[in-house]
């Protein structure tokens, strides 16, 4: 294995813009290079590469990279070749492979072997007399010669040793470590795949690792689709199908296109649709979601119109929810009931397809919507366990802003779908009186005046004051808060008790009582000040709540594992730890509020500053 340490010296010692300008001709530009992109056809130069940071990037079609990356993406060697190649040229000697791991590579190799073999004799046997009823088969399904070719269709035959037979050269050993044939005990094993037209499934690089079947006979138990099984080749759940032909498209297009099986690939790209790949017999997973967005930052879920296709888009969005980061999600096509992609292409072609591709629905709005269609919504009960799986939901999201953002786009969609406004008759002039606050609620946001020695706690209580719509859309967070913490805590229930007595659109009590709620002095946070935009002040808030509900939680948790030190030390310790840098995040996002005060307060000034210039330069006038 080679360490981290030596290639960043391989990295180091080799100049990357040299290495480029053998087949790419780069223009100097200030302390970096550009050309026009060799990955993509443009007329004007997107590609650009740095030396000083060790990489090239194109802003056109995303390709990116070192300088190894550039000789297996460009060059189409393979990783060792490529490090090899640059070692020689650096001066450096390739550090003598691990034994094993040596061992490992060389079993790896010989199993490649086997499984192109397979592949071979499989493409043979379609073209022989005995394949005759899968190229019916791939007929009816308007596949063409150069399809059946590009994708390596082939024919798996309805005998139990004929896969033995045809690949004597190899132990049979290998042939059942590549998931070819099958053992069984006190039996002689036999061939996985009979009867089945057969597909080649390949890894990035194009090598054959695994086969997919689809069985001929329809009247059988058997299932429709057979993949091989995992091997030491082949992990179905870090594979996906067609990547090695769809990753080079996608550079082309921007785009990639996730579908749910293999047939659905090669229909679109029998339409032109080159940039699509496939899960392998399972849903979606997260090592499968990674490997899209390192092609592209928005992949499109375009699965089957019927109920299973939506769950399946489901069970992806779940899969994705703890992995969302700034600008990476997920798109999702709905089609149209009961079509597959082949099925739309066939009945309204190329077209109708493009068409969807290009207005796809959003994660979140796919989250909404399925889940508002999900169960009946006639009651109360039946809309707050809407609200709850919303939540649940929201609540998978491990980045702090996205969830934060998710929750409240979603909470407003709940509120504005159960809280609908109320029209009033015509000709009902008067105004509706305002709903009255119990006196003992009253009495404690009164006492809220006095502050808190808290500067969160106070000034949250002062947002949700003077913008108290805003504590409906937080009660969720705001309950949990008011039951940690017994000092504040009376203080936010009132708050929620006067915003539940509410109608929308009615007159806030709350925000006309006595006296206003006063935020804490010298405050650091920027959605009190006088004259920030009202959407700013909301979204600030919502951190600020967010923040707010975090903290005791997060005490809370170190004070369990400092208990725990006694008993457990090693758990304790790493707990502590963990726990330690969430805190440190923690005041992190709370000095980030810092500043954005400061900037708030530099430019409400400086506004000061001209507005009196201006006026001073009036009265010399």
């Amino acid at each position: 294995m080679l360490s981290p340490q030596w290639l960043d010296e391989l990295r180091a010692r080799v100049t990357l813009s040299s290495v480029i300008m053998r087949t790419t001709k780069l223009q100097r530009a200030g302390r970096e290079w550009k050309a026009c992109c060799p990955f993509h056809n443009e007329k004007t130069p997107s590609f650009t590469v740095s030396d000083e940071k060790g990489f090239y990037h194109c802003f056109g079609c995303g390709a990116h990279g070192d300088v190894i990356r550039w000789m297996t993406d460009q060059r189409g060697l393979s990783f060792m070749d490529a490090v090899k190649e640059l070692a020689a040229e650096a001066g450096l000697e390739v550090p003598a492979p691990d034994p094993r791991a040596a061992q490992r590579a060389e079993e790896r190799a010989g199993l490649h072997d086997v499984t192109q073999a397979a592949q071979d004799w499989f493409v043979a046997a379609l073209e022989g007399p005995g394949g005759a009823r899968a190229r019916d088969y791939l007929q009816t399904r308007g596949f063409n010669a150069r399809t059946v070719e590009r994708f390596g269709f082939g024919f798996a035959p309805n005998e139990r040793q004929a896969l033995k037979v045809a690949l004597s050269g190899f132990d049979e050993k290998l042939l059942i470590e590549a998931g070819l044939r099958i053992a069984v005990e006190e039996r002689e094993p036999y061939d996985r795949f009979r009867n089945r037209l057969m597909l080649p499934i390949h890894d990035a690089r194009g090598r054959v690792i695994a086969f997919g079947g689809r069985i001929l006979e329809a009247d059988t138990n058997a299932p429709k689709y057979l993949n091989s099984p995992d091997t030491p080749l082949f992990d179905k759940g870090r594979t996906l199908y067609n990547l090695h032909r769809a990753g080079p498209a996608s550079r082309q297009t921007g785009r990639m296109i996730v579908v749910e099986g293999y047939m659905d690939v090669i229909a679109l790209a029998a339409h032109g649709f080159e940039d699509a790949v496939a899960p392998l017999g399972t849903a979606l997973t997260e090592r499968q979601i990674e490997l899209l967005w390192r092609m592209v930052e928005t992949p499109i879920l375009c699965f089957d119109g019927d109920a299973a296709g939506q769950r399946a888009a489901m069970r992806a969005i779940e899969r994705a929810l703890p992995l969302l980061r700034p600008a990476h999600s997920l798109a999702i096509v709905r089609l149209p009931s009961g079509l597959d992609p082949d099925d739309l292409l066939r009945a309204k072609g190329k077209g109708a397809m493009e068409k969807l591709l290009a207005e796809p629905a959003t994660l979140l709005d796919t989250l909404w919507e399925f889940e508002r269609a999900a169960q009946p919504l006639n009651t109360p009960e039946d809309k707050a366990g809407l609200k709850q799986r919303l939540i649940d939901h929201v609540e998978k999201i491990e980045h702090p802003d996205i969830r934060a953002l998710y929750k409240r786009d979603l909470l407003e969609r709940f509120s504005a779908f159960a809280f609908p406004r109320r029209e009033r008759a015509r000709g009902d002039w008067r105004k509706p009186a305002a709903p009255r606050l119990s006196p003992d609620a009253a009495r404690r946001l009164r006492g809220a005046r006095e502050g808190s020695r808290d500067q969160l706690v106070s000034a949250v209580i002062a947002g949700l004051v003077r913008f108290p719509e805003e504590a409906l859309r937080h009660a969720e967070q705001l309950g949990r808060f008011a039951q940690m913490d017994a000092k504040s805590g009376p203080l936010v229930d009132a708050i929620l008790e006067a915003v539940e007595m509410l109608e929308p659109g009615e007159i806030f009590p709350i925000s006309s009582l006595d006296g206003p709620v006063a935020p804490p002095d010298n405050t650091r946070f920027a959605f009190l000040n006088e004259g920030i935009d009202p959407q700013d002040a909301r979204e600030q808030l919502a951190e600020a709540v967010a923040l707010l509900v975090e903290r005791p939680a997060l005490e809370a948790a170190l004070s369990a594992a400092t208990a725990r030190f006694e008993a457990d030390p090693e758990g304790a310790f790493a707990e502590q730890q963990r726990l330690l840098k969430r805190k440190l995040e923690f005041e992190r996002r709370l000095g980030q509020m810092a500043s954005r005060r400061a900037a708030s307060a530099a430019q409400t000034d400086s506004t000061r500053r001209r507005e009196t210039g201006s006026a001073n330069g009036a009265e010399t006038d």
